[in-house]
């Protein structure tokens, strides 16, 4: 593989151990996406149509602001972008992430968690993000997956 980053969108910290032990898998730099603006318990409520991460799911245009950029993003080849799933598609700020950097050549790949959804519509919402790059099709990964699970996932790509 060549150079790799785990990149990645946490709100509860699930994705966060997924990201972390994927990116020890394979060898890659992480890279957290940290929202300018934290999430708290109460925005993450979807049971509140009105919450924020319920407004910033209905708004498809809605870009929420990252605090940190990533450093040398030409010097990766693939990324790994994880995120949680909210409503069947990646977060916003995974939108946000994508836009800020030209991905062309590249080749991301999406990873996901979820409490029982899969990837649902997550390409389509993510393609006009990263264009010219090679989207791969994404999956939702256990957070409990083990090293060698991830690796060999990664690697038969």
């Amino acid at each position: 593989m060549k150079k790799a980053l785990v990149a990645y969108f946490s709100a509860s910290g699930v994705t966060a151990k997924l990201a972390e032990q994927l990116a020890s898998a394979i060898g890659a730099d992480l890279h957290q996406i940290q929202p300018e603006t934290p999430y708290t318990k109460a925005d993450l409520n979807w049971m509140d149509q009105q919450s924020r991460s319920s407004v910033e799911c209905h708004n498809k245009a809605c870009r929420p602001a990252i605090a940190n950029k990533l450093e040398h993003p030409e010097a990766y080849d693939t990324i790994f972008v994880g995120f949680p799933i909210w409503w069947y598609v990646a977060p916003n700020i995974i939108n946000t992430f994508l836009e800020q950097y030209d991905w062309t050549g590249k080749t991301i790949i999406p990873f996901a968690t979820s409490g029982g959804s899969g990837m649902g519509k997550t390409n389509q919402e993510l393609a006009p993000s990263c264009p010219g790059a090679l989207l791969k099709e994404g999956r939702v990964l256990s957070p409990y997956s083990s090293k060698q699970a991830l690796e060999a996932w990664a690697n038969a790509l």
